[in-house]
């Protein structure tokens, strides 16, 4: 067995941060290989003296970090990572350029034991084996004209393929010439908002709260973003009717944050507004396929696909790194967005096309999503049920979907202030606040939006453990 050279000094406590920061050196240094197996966790807990649990603990983080690769039958394995001479780079957010000294360890603030923060999935199960026999397979069928320029909309066979998937299981009236193959969401909505610039659109109603995320994006499209609030219906269709917007970007499946499904008479009253003022509606599908009470609601594209243009990617279903995604649009719009990708980039990579191809007809994906959602959901269940048990004057909202949950934090509490002892206690927690509008932050009660795709349920439950005893101490302020 490999000699680890794990030393631990047991008086400091936190052994499974040690652990993990030990395998980390080990790697940046080149004493551990890309390849290399390492001992079971119980094996290893044997020879360093500690419970299997705390091994167990630094495993699963480092295998969410990318540092290890477990598979059933090939044990735990080093995972492919850059050559130990190579400079590491800083950490997101850091403003260090390369070239300047670096900090120290002791300056460097301790990554959390537990990750709660929402919009990843559990990138430890992106389905490497399946996924390369599916590339494989799509450049054995691969024709060599293919490795050229590629159409700005994206490869035939693939739009083809999305159309029949999209049809078959969210309800959508899709045909290929409809569909134009994106970097994801996020590039499929900032080349829509420049078309509609440049149609003559001044404003995009959004809804509130909304993702903190896309509004620098949506702001940068040079649009007026009108707030529209949300309650547990969904959006406001007559406050978005005031807004003076003829275009709105939507969440209707399962509405970020908040969780709540669009209701059946604001879908139609929705549908209604889009007619009336010859509007468009963006419906952002971003995570449709996790539904675990019963079947998701169908795409709102699918009852007038001339009036809404879906939106959708793999990123939350497979990850975001693929930057694979699709915009279903009227056939008009569509050709304007195939001319934007021609002027712009000149379309999507194609290899990864063929490769989603094969994945989608082969049926990987729809068994890979099968696996995921029995999973999520025994991890959201495990994540309620234990915030309910630590914390029950808080609310969970929404249905059961998804990979986060909103949680409305008892009547008192500070939300910057739960979110620092959060972090203190060693989990990364969000607020909702930055998520509300200037106008609407004030009034709207202290919430967090927990994501809980990338911890299993033991962990869950130990992070819940410790977010209710720093929400308790928070309480008051």
């Amino acid at each position: 067995m490999t000699d680890l050279h794990l030393p631990l000094d047991r008086s400091a406590g936190r052994l499974a941060v040690q652990i993990a920061a030990g395998f980390r050196a080990a790697v940046r240094t080149g004493r551990l290989t890309a390849g290399t197996r390492l001992p079971s966790s119980r094996d290893l807990a044997r020879d360093l003296d500690v419970s299997r649990g705390v091994v167990v603990t630094a495993y699963e983080q480092l295998t969410a970090e990318g540092f290890l690769v477990a598979r059933r039958g090939d044990g735990t394995r080093i995972a492919p990572l850059a050559r130990p001479d190579e400079q590491p780079v800083p950490p997101r957010g850091s403003s260090r350029r390369p070239g300047t000294p670096a900090a120290r360890p002791d300056d460097l603030p301790p990554p959390p034991r537990y990750d709660l923060l929402p919009g990843r999935p559990d990138l430890s199960a992106f389905p490497r084996e399946r996924w390369i026999a599916a590339a494989r397979a799509g450049l054995r069928t691969l024709p060599y004209g293919a490795l050229g320029y590629p159409d700005p909309g994206g490869v035939q066979i693939l739009r083809a393929g999305l159309a029949a998937y999209l049809g078959r299981v969210r309800a959508a009236h899709a045909d290929p010439a409809r569909v134009v193959i994106m970097n994801g969401v996020a590039h499929g909505l900032s080349a829509l908002l420049a078309l509609l610039r440049a149609a003559g659109h001044r404003a995009l109603a959004v809804e509130d709260p909304t993702s903190a995320r896309q509004l620098p994006m949506m702001e940068a499209a040079g649009l007026r973003l009108a707030r529209v609030p949300v309650d547990g219906e969904g959006l406001d269709v007559e406050a978005l009717a005031r807004s003076g917007a003829r275009a709105v970007l939507v969440t209707p499946a399962h509405q970020y944050p908040t969780g709540v499904v669009l209701s059946a008479a604001r879908r139609a009253a929705l549908i209604a507004w889009a007619r009336g003022v010859d509007g468009l509606i963006l419906e952002d599908d971003y995570d449709a396929e996790f539904r675990y009470d019963r079947d998701p609601v169908g795409c709102l594209q699918g009852v007038d696909p001339d009036r809404v243009v879906l939106l959708g990617s793999v990123s939350k279903s497979l990850a975001p790194a693929l930057r694979l995604g699709w915009a279903v649009a009227p056939p008009s719009l569509a050709g304007r967005l195939r001319e934007h990708r021609a002027c712009t980039d000149l379309g999507a990579p194609v290899l990864e096309q063929y490769a989603l191809t094969e994945f989608i007809g082969g049926g990987g994906y729809d068994r890979h999503l099968r696996t995921m959602r029995r999973r999520y959901r025994a991890r959201r269940d495990a994540l309620a049920g234990a915030l309910a048990l630590n914390l029950p004057d808080a609310r969970v909202h929404g249905v059961s979907a998804g990979i986060h949950l909103y949680v409305e934090l008892p009547a008192g509490c500070d939300e910057d202030e739960v979110v620092s002892r959060a972090a203190r206690a060693g989990v990364a927690v969000a607020g909702a606040r930055s998520m509300w509008s200037a106008e609407r932050a004030g009034a709207a009660p202290p919430a967090l939006v927990l994501g809980y795709a990338g911890l299993g349920e033991t962990r869950l439950v130990k992070a819940a453990e410790l977010l209710g005893q720093a929400i308790t101490d928070g309480a008051g302020g």
